[in-house]
């Protein structure tokens, strides 16, 4: 007899961002907020999912760029969690410490001090460049401050994006730690969620849209962004070490970091002498060019012709184009790679001159007096980071002293954001807010001034019926 009743298969339907927001609100809630040893053992299962799944995750990442290094992966992306994870965990029980504050004459005997309480729930959206970095050490920073986190990552890098999910929801319940992955419009949703505190990392542009997203449930954020870097060489200062690590800043991930040096100001002396110290050392970076193992590609085509777009824009308006290292005009034998350019006699009417770069392209700006580079740098936003390739002389103390960036490299480039201990943050347009070390901490964390007024204490004197009493007291304060 055959068969006539109706089976469908179960579906499986995901809770939305709003319902998952919910759940982890109402977990935080009932449960509250998790001991030192809760935080140490979910940042250690956090570490140790890294470790065991170091593979896995190069292979997730080269998939979504096409082409990137695991050597690279590996740099820039799993040890920089594995080691932030490592001081989070040595340094938590300092963070956590109640810290005992001031408390004026004239409430002597009373005591205060300030305790720092999670927040409650954390939202952070991640970027593509450096998906696992850029998402894990956040996660794992609003952790350990004792909070739930829902994460969502760029839809541009799916693999990467995908394989967090399933490997974080093998050690973390979904009101604890939860992946929400999608596209723009899943972005948007996510954004205007009332969260405790909102983390966004990525473009000005899609920042302020975050920003004005967020301000309708007067959600405060910390926004990551980014801007254009300068780097100065000071007169005298194109040598071989100087530019090897200005190379290994701009070209590393083919200069798709936040903090890539954006352009360099040369002393107008240098200029053909930095380009051919440049030249020579990405041929020593990448031998073979830009089809180099160790040299990736450009994340998606839409940024690949963007980039492209730049170099005509720029060329049509009067600049000199050079690729610079070996076989550059084999960057068409792999799929979105672009060999390393610089660009000269560029203007301020060029496109790459006015927005964040975010490729292996170099604007050269050349500079007469230390006096015209500065008036460059500050007479725009101010920089996420800014590069100093020089001697300690005055002229260095005068970058310190006279600009203003989110951070600033001597003699260096990008590897500031791997040092744990000291705050990575923009300022105006490159960012609001900074995470890393103890900042971080207290950014997912709430500062809650405790004032403990004991039995005797003088400003019980200053209380109606005001009498003569009184007026001794004010002579007293009052002089």
């Amino acid at each position: 007899m055959e068969n006539t009743s109706n089976f469908t298969a179960e579906t499986v339907v995901e809770p939305t961002p709003s319902a998952i927001l919910d759940r982890q609100r109402a977990a935080f809630l009932r449960e509250g907020p998790p001991a030192i040893d809760e935080r140490k053992k979910d940042l250690a299962r956090l570490r140790e999912l890294v470790i065991e799944n170091r593979s896995a995750i190069e292979e997730a990442i080269a998939k979504d760029f096409g082409h990137r290094s695991r050597h690279e992966t590996a740099i820039l992306e799993v040890v920089p969690v594995i080691d932030g994870i490592s001081y989070l965990m040595k340094n938590l029980r300092r963070f956590m410490r109640a810290e005992k504050r001031h408390v004026a004459i004239t409430f002597k005997m009373a005591r205060g001090r300030v305790e720092y309480q999670p927040l409650g729930v954390i939202g952070i959206i991640s970027p593509w460049n450096f998906p696992i970095n850029l998402s894990l050490v956040p996660v794992a920073t609003a952790l350990a401050a004792g909070n739930r986190v829902m994460l969502k990552p760029s839809e541009l890098s799916p693999h990467t994006s995908e394989l967090m999910k399933t490997l974080l929801a093998t050690i973390f319940d979904t009101d604890q730690v939860a992946v929400v992955t999608g596209g723009e419009d899943v972005a948007r949703t996510f954004s205007s969620l009332p969260f405790d505190h909102l983390l966004f990392t990525g473009s000005t542009n899609v920042g302020r849209a975050v920003m004005r997203a967020a301000s309708e449930n007067l959600v405060p954020v910390t926004l990551e962004l980014g801007g254009k870097s300068p780097a100065i060489i000071a007169p005298g200062g194109v040598v071989a070490p100087a530019m090897k690590r200005f190379a290994f800043g701009k070209l590393t991930n083919a200069g798709q970091a936040c903090v890539a040096p954006d352009y360099a100001l040369v002393h107008e002396n240098d200029v053909a002498d930095f380009v051919d110290h440049l030249d020579r050392v990405t041929c020593g970076l990448y031998p073979k060019g830009p089809t180099s193992d160790d040299y990736s590609s450009i994340i998606s085509e839409r940024h690949f012709a963007r980039l492209g777009d730049l170099i005509e824009d720029a060329a049509s308006k009067g600049a000199t184009v050079r690729k610079i290292g070996r076989n550059s005009a084999q960057e068409n034998d792999r799929e979105r790679t672009l060999a390393p350019t610089v660009l000269l006699n560029v203007s301020d009417n060029m496109t790459v001159m006015q927005e964040e770069i975010f490729g292996p392209i170099l604007p050269i700006v050349p500079y007469k007096t230390l006096d015209e580079a500065l008036d460059f740098i500050n007479a725009r936003p101010r920089p996420l980071a800014l590069y100093w390739f020089g001697p300690a002389d005055e002229d260095r103390k005068r970058v310190l002293a006279e600009t203003t960036s989110g951070a600033v490299g001597i003699n260096s480039a990008v590897i500031h954001v791997g040092q744990d201990d000291l705050p990575f943050g923009g300022i105006g347009e490159s960012g609001i807010g900074a995470y890393h070390g103890i900042e971080g901490f207290r950014r997912f964390s709430h500062a809650k001034a405790i004032f403990d007024q004991s039995r005797w204490n003088a400003a019980d004197l200053a209380r109606a019926p005001f009498g003569k009493l009184t007026d001794l007291i004010l002579k007293f304060l009052v002089r």
